[in-house]
């Protein structure tokens, strides 16, 4: 009788053993719900008004490769391309391509393709092949090139007429403009095929929305507000955040006419309490700001004031005899940037200063949100100001005293005003497995696969 105890308590072990196994193993198939906010107007990586931003990073990265990758460290690390070389001076690089590429329609990767798809990206850039190398060629030094090319909008993209194209895990199967889109794997994937079969990506849905369908069962993965990620992480869905890697920031439309007006920007500045702004309105769902990259990239951001300084605004506003209205225009359909663009008001107020919420373009200055484009702090912050039209600073390397002077004569031109570095949140049920982010945001829903209802 004991020994059968002991065999049906050893087969019973080893049975939920393999079972548990079953579970948690990896396995090919299925179809990824998506749902995002977001309405891109093109997946073109090199198209401008898209690669800036969060969610045109996510849909580029699952379509489109670059020849280069950052670690979690921002160092360079090989993607198409396997290796680079520059020249004395920096000016002059190449780049050798990786081998046994594919296009998602089973054309080979070529140096005339990747060529041509950057010069799209890089007009001013003189870019040419040179066998299974690219030859970049720059008007000035250009020591951080390599994190450069790891930018989305560098993505490699095979372009004719209609059809667009990428080396990615995922090629575009079918999209209903401003709507849908879905993604079929692509079986030939260089970096191996992707476990899901497809996604499907329902485009231009609110966070409520978005929330009403994943409570439905219709959505796997969703996009939470920041404000509302604890909350719902404490009601028992299961929600994943970053660090703050998305800068909230005041950006003036011109340069200051006159030190008076300098003086009613520094006041503006003084007056809003970003702390407010992080705890009560946001819930936690960001970190106050001072500076224009987030500390964990720099740390040095800590240097840089964030509390408010009520007397010291009143102080400058007094200091000028007269002061006209500011108009301020913030995104309409973000209920985050209405609740904080009616908070700075106030914050103005309390200062002697009057600011009018406009939707208009032409609005004196705007309320942004402005994803951090890499994790190379130097072409984080140059590409920033492209973004916004500023002066580029000029960097002739990576150490923390140079960027610190870059970004301090950045904040002291008092075109910008930074306010909260903003973490993203996600909502996925519990048969999305393996879920993570690439160390600049991007989705790696190539990893993910589909198991179970229950983990």
């Amino acid at each position: 009788m004991r020994r059968s105890g002991l065999a049906l308590l050893v087969a019973n072990s080893l049975l939920w053993l393999a079972t548990a196994q079953a579970a948690t193993r990896p396995r090919y198939g299925g179809t990824l719900r998506v749902a995002m906010g977001a309405v891109p107007s093109s997946l073109d990586p090199a198209d401008a008004a898209q690669s800036g931003s969060l969610a045109g990073r996510n849909l580029s990265s699952l379509i489109f490769d670059t020849l280069v990758a950052l670690d979690e460290r921002g160092r360079p690390q090989p993607a198409l391309a396997i290796s680079w070389q520059a020249e004395p001076g920096n000016q002059r690089w190449q780049f050798k391509l990786r081998r046994g590429v594919t296009f998602q329609d089973g054309t080979p990767l070529t140096a005339d393709y990747v060529a041509a798809s950057l010069r799209v990206a890089n007009p001013s850039w003189k870019i040419s092949p040179a066998g299974d190398a690219v030859v970049t060629e720059r008007d000035s030094p250009a020591p951080n090139l390599p994190a450069e090319l790891a930018l989305g909008r560098n993505g490699i993209a095979k372009r004719g007429g209609t059809q667009l194209l990428g080396t990615g895990p995922f090629a575009i199967h079918q999209q209903v403009a401003g709507k849908e889109l879905t993604l079929a794997a692509y079986n030939d994937y260089w970096g191996g095929r992707p476990f899901a079969d497809s996604i499907e990506i329902a485009m231009g849905q609110g966070f409520r929305d978005q929330m009403l369908s994943f409570d439905l069962g219709k959505a796997d993965l969703i996009e939470v507000a920041p404000e509302q990620a604890h909350r719902a992480a404490t009601e028992g869905r299961r929600v994943e955040s970053s660090p703050p890697r998305e800068l909230m920031a005041l950006v003036f439309a011109r340069e200051k006419a006159s030190p008076d007006e300098g003086r009613l920007r520094q006041a503006l500045g003084l007056s809003i309490d970003r702390g407010a702004l992080s705890n009560v309105l946001l819930q936690g769902g960001g970190e106050p700001a001072g500076g224009v990259l987030p500390n964990w990239m720099t740390g040095y951001a800590f240097l840089f004031p964030t509390n408010a300084d009520v007397p010291g605004a009143r102080q400058a506003r007094g200091e000028v005899r007269q002061a006209s209205p500011w108009t301020l225009s913030y995104d309409a359909s973000d209920p985050v940037a209405r609740v904080v663009a009616e908070r700075i008001a106030l914050n103005a107020h309390d200062a002697g200063l009057q600011l009018q919420l406009t939707n208009s373009s032409t609005a004196d200055l705007r309320l942004l949100r402005l994803p951090i484009a890499s994790l190379d702090a130097g072409v984080a912050l140059t590409a920033l100001e492209a973004d916004l039209g500023l002066p580029q600073s000029k960097l002739s390397g990576r150490s923390p005293e140079e960027l610190y002077a870059a970004e301090s004569m950045l904040l002291q031109s008092q075109r910008i005003i930074s306010l909260l570095h903003l973490r993203t949140s996600y909502g996925m049920n519990a048969t999305v497995r393996n879920w993570s982010e690439a160390p600049d945001g991007a989705w790696r829903l190539g990893d993910v696969w589909l198991g179970a209802e229950k983990p």
